[in-house]
């Protein structure tokens, strides 16, 4: 081993490097803790754990400088230090083997909160009673979509991620003929009616509801309970030239937007991504109960029915607290409810990942037990008779 490998190997077995990692998840826990009054849970979990490094922009500068290492920075060095110091301190042997399972449990937990924070999606569907929908929504994310509404039986939607739009590009897609030049993004806005600020700038759009609207920005919000609406004017420019500049806002109030263009009609509009499902979800009732004379809150469910689209199969379903509805690699949980009772809220999330934290705990409690039993026999076996005086 060359004296490199050696320096390597040192470090990352060291057994002060654990505690130093420790003690850094420690303060990075109770630093994050005290920015969730400010972030929110979503702007806490991206800032300080699903990133390398913490980045704080330091008053007289431009950019933002790393400060602190993150999640995964300190995640990883444990793995990697869990990992080499297994493997160059503990021979595998029958007396160690509870050793080598809860290690192999704890590096299964550290590879699970990885997989999570890099494929789980979390969605909302918002059913009111008796509406089917095969949808999800992102709270956070939102898309442009372009719609050929020419045909009356079916419509051929075309979805345009958001970043595109907010680095103002072009974007040419060949099933649409125009192009799709973005002129301004605000990631958050308000839009209004032109009749209440008379002496506001100049119109963003030529066309449709844009003309008649005043668009405020405001600052972005990281708040759980609050959404941004993005806003952006978009030129469509055609063979012979501009069409007009439309004013989309993914405010849910914002109307229709139409127009007609070689003959077949269009819909542009901002609207939060949607994810489809290979089913779709009927709200049959949602149930919302309460302690007997006061308002507290008892229960919470949704009795849906659930469509199988390939066979055609339906199936009725209660989703209440604890007790989600697992299908297709996806899980709903009942998150709220809106309408004076009359719109359930349902949380769709999808992790592939979910399974590994339970067999991680299975792991380390049974590696636990097991080496704790072979000292407890051991303890027991080197015990000498008493002896008993006549």
């Amino acid at each position: 081993m060359t004296a490199l490998l050696r320096q390597f190997k040192d470090f990352f077995v060291s057994l002060r490097l654990t505690v130093v990692l420790l003690g850094l998840s420690i303060i990075l826990v109770f630093w994050a803790t005290l920015a969730q009054t400010d972030l929110g849970v979503y702007g806490v979990q991206q800032k300080f754990f699903h990133s390398l490094f913490i980045m704080v922009k330091i008053p007289g500068t431009e950019f933002p400088f790393p400060v602190f290492p993150g999640g995964y920075c300190i995640g990883g060095l444990l793995f990697i230090n869990l990992i080499i110091a297994q493997i160059s301190r503990l021979h595998l042997s029958w007396r160690k083997f509870g050793i080598w399972i809860t290690h192999l449990g704890l590096i299964m937990l550290l590879v699970g909160e990885l997989l999570s924070g890099l494929l789980q999606q979390d969605n909302d569907i918002v059913l009111d009673n008796g509406q089917t929908k095969n949808y999800a929504e992102s709270q956070r994310q939102n898309e442009l979509v372009i719609t050929d509404v020419s045909d009356p039986k079916i419509d051929d939607v075309t979805s345009i991620p958001l970043d595109l739009v907010a680095d103002l590009k072009t974007v040419q897609v060949p099933q649409i003929p125009f192009q799709i030049v973005a002129k301004q993004f605000f990631p958050n806005a308000e839009i209004a009616s032109r009749a209440q600020a008379p002496n506001a700038p100049a119109a963003p759009a030529t066309q449709g509801v844009g003309t008649q609207a005043v668009l405020m920005p405001l600052a972005v919000t990281v708040k759980d309970n609050e959404r941004n609406e993005p806003a952006a004017s978009i030129e469509l420019v055609g063979s012979e030239g501009s069409l007009g500049t439309w004013l989309v806002s993914a405010d849910p109030a914002m109307p229709v937007q139409k127009f007609d263009y070689k003959g077949k009609t269009w819909k542009i509009a901002m609207r939060a991504t949607r994810r489809y499902l290979p089913f779709s979800l009927t709200l049959v009732k949602f149930s919302h109960d309460v302690y007997p004379g006061t308002d507290i809150p008892k229960n919470f469910s949704s009795l849906v029915r659930l469509h199988e689209d390939s066979n055609q199969s339906t199936r009725e379903v209660l989703i209440y607290m604890n007790n989600p509805l697992r299908t297709h690699g996806l899980t709903f949980y009942q998150s709220g409810f809106a309408n004076q009772d009359r719109t359930a809220i349902l949380q769709v999330v999808r992790n592939p990942s979910w399974q590994l934290p339970y067999i991680a705990c299975l792991l380390m409690t049974g590696g636990l037990l097991f080496q704790f039993s072979i000292h407890l026999v051991g303890f027991f076996s080197r015990r000498k008779p008493e002896v008993k005086l006549a």
